[in-house]
This record gives C-alpha cells, structure tokens and sequence, in this order.
C-alpha cells in the first residue's frame, strides 16, 4: 500500500451520446459530444491525480449501473455519485438493487439535480426528505446540486434529516460573474456551521465570465475554506463541464494556489483526505 498521500478528483462526469443523448448540451457545442474515461486519463497523470468519484450526469435509473460498472473495469474510479428518485417509496429497494449489481461496492453517494426543480423547496418536502433518511440509512453521502437562490431550503434540510453525510456541489453556485458575494456568502456561512456538511471546491470557473482570472474566483473559494476548513473542502475538476470556460490544468493550478498558504495537513485534506472520508472510498 502506498504511503504517499493521495490526490483525488472528486467531481467528474462522462456520457456517451451514441448511449444516450445529454438534452442539456444542444446549446453548448464544446460540450455536444462524448466524453469517455480515457479522454481524462492523461489529465489525471498529468496531476498526479490517483483516484476519481464519477458523477451522475442526468435523471436516468439506466446511467448509475452503467457508472457502476464502469467503475468496477477502472480501479482508478473509487466511488459513483448516482441517482435513484428520492420521492419513490420503493427508494430504499433501489439503492440496495444498485448495491447488489455489478460495480456496487462503488456506490458512495446519491444526487438529484435539486437546480432544475422549479420549487425553491423541494428538498424540504416530505416525500423528499424520507428518501434522504433512505440515504442516511445506506451509510451514502449525499451531494446537493443547488443553485445559490436554494441554499437557505438546503441549510435547513440538512438540519431536518438526521445522520447523513452531505456535500454541496460547486460550492452551490454563486454568482461569480455578476461579482456577487451576499447573500451567498451568509448561506455558505450557515450551511458550514452543521459538521455534517462538506462542500466542493469545483464548477468555480463556470460560473464566472469565459475571460475568467484568479482574482474573480479567488473570493468565493476562500470563503468555502474559511467557513468549511480544509477537512470538509474536497477538489473537484467537473471536467468536462469545466472545458466550457478552463482547461484541467487551470483548475487545477487555481485550487493549488488557493491552498497554497495551508499546511500539508491541511492540504492533503482538500486534495483528497477529505473526499476519502466523506464518500468512504476504499483506502489507497
């Protein structure tokens, strides 16, 4: 077993349009094609990046097998973000049925795209919150893909449903290209201030303008670390949603300068101790 600390990505996606369409890309034609775990591979050795989470992409029981399985044929994906519909009251069934295919020893977390619900609240309602006791059940973690608008319905959710393992995605979107910072800046606050949260650091530089410098993220992800420290921050590249504005090596150069000033403890933690906790991935 390796002594060395190691660096995982714990945000990427894959699809293959030939499988199954991505509807969400007609309009974005960098990414209007497919996009395979091989394509990543270089950027991950390029990184010294040992171990990647995979995760789920569109609201299709079909995907999370596949992603299993996928996993299950590259050691270098640990976990599989996945989906199951929350509102079923068979939820619990099928995050066992997932964990009974091929591949689901992988299976480390669930996520809805809470972002396209046009109800500010979803994550509040009943039928809601008993699928995420399911998760809590399951010992998974649970992402939460949020806009900034549906921060305050996340801070109280994950107040309301005991024993789960949360983590927001993309440090829940703030409004980097308008300049922003409140009232995002005092919901992160809230939302960290529940030891029970995580958050990524990643989907940064797609919320800024496509002529993006340091400077514009920098303020957002310092406050993600100040407010969550480094052992709740994990790094996540989201290829291939980042090449829309940034290559992997710019984000990934970006994270090391916004932790450059840590110490290697702390370090460590953001660029991979932390997703190995939070998402139980098989020690490296």
């Amino acid at each position: 077993m390796s002594t060395e600390p190691r660096r995982v990505d714990a945000h990427h996606h894959v699809w293959d349009l030939a499988v199954r369409d991505q509807p969400w890309t007609v309009e974005l034609p960098a990414l209007r094609r497919s996009f395979h775990f091989d394509d990543l591979a270089p950027d991950l050795a390029a990184h010294g990046i040992a171990g990647t989470v995979l995760v789920q992409t569109i609201t299709v029981a079909e995907e999370t097998p596949e992603f299993l399985s996928l996993a299950d044929d590259h050691p270098e994906i640990l976990g599989v973000v996945g989906w199951v519909d929350l509102t079923a009251p068979d939820v619990a069934d099928a995050i066992a049925a997932l964990r009974e295919g091929p591949g689901g020893r992988r299976l480390v977390g669930i996520r809805h795209q809470v972002q396209g619900e046009p109800d500010p609240e979803w994550l509040l309602r009943a039928d809601v919150r008993r699928g995420l006791a399911a998760v809590a059940d399951a010992d998974l973690a649970y992402d939460l893909l949020v806009t900034a608008e549906q921060l305050p319905a996340a801070v109280a959710v994950a107040d309301r449903v005991a024993g789960l393992r949360w983590v927001l995605d993309h440090a829940g979107k703030p409004p980097i290209a308008a300049g922003e910072l409140d009232p995002w800046r005092k919901h992160i606050t809230a939302l960290a201030a529940n030891p029970a949260v995580a958050c990524k650091l990643s989907g940064l530089v797609t919320e800024a303008t496509a002529d993006w410098h340091d400077d514009d993220l920098a303020p957002y992800a310092d406050h993600v670390i100040t407010s969550f420290g480094p052992e709740r921050v994990m790094f996540g590249s989201d290829w291939p949603v980042c090449l829309l504005h940034a290559t992997y090596t710019q984000v990934t150069a970006f994270v090391d300068s916004m932790t450059a000033a840590l110490d290697d403890a702390e370090q460590q933690a953001v660029w991979g101790g932390t997703a190995t906790r939070w998402y139980r991935l098989p020690a490296g």
